[in-house]
This record gives C-alpha cells, structure tokens and sequence, in this order.
C-alpha cells in the first residue's frame, strides 16, 4: 500500500514567502535603526518601548509563517492549539497605530525625525498584521471553506480592535489572559452587560474595525491585482 509523503509547500510559495520576508526585515530594519540613532543623538530612550512592541507584532507572524511551513499532518493538529494562540497576540500587531499618540514636539529631535520614526514602526505592525492574517485566513480556508476563512478573518480583525482598546486605555497586555485572568474577564465583562456606560469601547472598535477591514481587503485586492498582471505576461 503506497505511503503519501507530507505535502510541502511549493517553491513558488517559498520564493514568495521569502520575498515578504526580506521586504518586511528590511522595513522592521529601518525601524530599529532609526530608534536606535535617536538614542545616541539624544541619550534618551524615549521611543525604546518601541522596539518591544515590534517584538510582540513578530510573535502572531511568527506563529502563522511556522503553521504555513508545517507539513500537512502536523498543519493540523497545531492549527487549533497555535490559532488560539495567535488570536491572543495578534492584536499586538495593529496596536502600534495607536502609538501615534505618543507623537510630540521634543526638544533636540525634529519633529518630522520621530514622525517617521513611529510611522515606520505603525507600518510594520500594520503590514505584520496583514501578512499573518493572509496567511492564517488561507489556512483555515482550506480547511474549513472560503465563508469560514473570511469568517475567521472578520472575527480576528473585529477582536483585535477591541484589544487595541483594552491594551491602548485599560492597560491590559495579551499574557493577562494568564496572569490576571478574572480582572480581565470583568472589565470585558461589564463593557458587554453595560455598553452605554462605556462609549469609547464600542466607538475605538468599531472605527477601528472599518478602517482594518478595508486596510486588509485593499491587500487582498492589490495583492490578487498583481498576481493577474503576473499571469497576463507569462
């Protein structure tokens, strides 16, 4: 009786991951570099904090590039246990456009300098975002059906927004979840039972929800516009 070998992912996928990978390193590169200089201009470590959420933005990425390499029997017996995971962290991702809040007029820095600076950084965990997204989208596509891939994509991006907001104005951090968990479950909790009392929590996920799906649907439609361009002149 034949044995099927593991399916692996096909070398036009590996030369296209490691395209994104190189592009996102050198953006994630320039990020460091540019926080890094800001340091020694100005001995201050005031964007440093910086760093640490590019970290945490790696770590959904990370967890959805190890699902998409893994061979098809171990795909799926790590896709439930590692998608949880990756659904605890990925709002880390998106969170960074929030810290524009953080942009201020500083002495010894021009303004336009620590501009950039935060842009790049907000950029890096918008597009971490989206290429984990894509990638953890198609996974469960294939497994389950087209519905329950954008399904799963829609619920991703809506509870993300909500953990922008709980990270952004009550401070919680994704291991919270372990560390503190009945807190946690309270303060959702209160905001599900009483949503009037707390308008900022529904307004911040909403807004941000729109402006991540059409984010996220103009990748799509930009990335599927290339590919037909592509195929047009082959």
């Amino acid at each position: 009786m034949p044995v099927s070998l593991p399916q692996l992912p096909s070398t036009t996928h590996l030369r296209q991951r490691l395209g994104l990978l190189f592009v996102l390193g050198a953006s994630i590169t320039l990020s460091v570099v540019l926080i890094t200089f800001r340091v020694f201009m100005t001995q201050e470590l005031t964007f440093v904090f910086l760093l640490w959420n590019l970290f945490l933005a790696l770590i959904p990425f990370g967890l959805s590039t190890m699902l998409g390499l893994a061979a098809g029997p171990i795909r799926r017996r790590l896709l439930l246990p590692t998608g949880a995971i990756w659904l605890l962290f990925f709002p880390n991702a998106p969170y960074i456009l929030t810290d524009l809040f953080h942009l201020a007029e500083r002495p010894g820095v021009p303004y336009w300098y620590d501009l950039a600076l935060i842009l790049t950084c907000a950029w890096n965990g918008l597009m971490l975002a989206y290429a984990s997204l894509i990638e953890m989208q198609g996974l469960v596509r294939r497994r389950m059906g087209t519905i329950a891939g954008w399904s799963f994509a829609t619920i991703a991006i809506v509870l993300s927004s909500f953990g922008i907001y709980l990270g952004r104005y009550l401070r919680w951090n994704s291991w919270d979840v372990f560390t503190n968990p009945l807190t946690l479950f309270y303060d959702i909790l209160t905001r599900i039972v009483h949503p009037f009392a707390h308008p900022t929590t529904y307004g911040v996920t909403i807004l941000f929800s729109a402006f991540l799906m059409l984010g996220y649907l103009t990748v799509r439609q930009l990335s599927g516009s290339h590919r037909i361009e592509e195929d047009r002149y082959m």
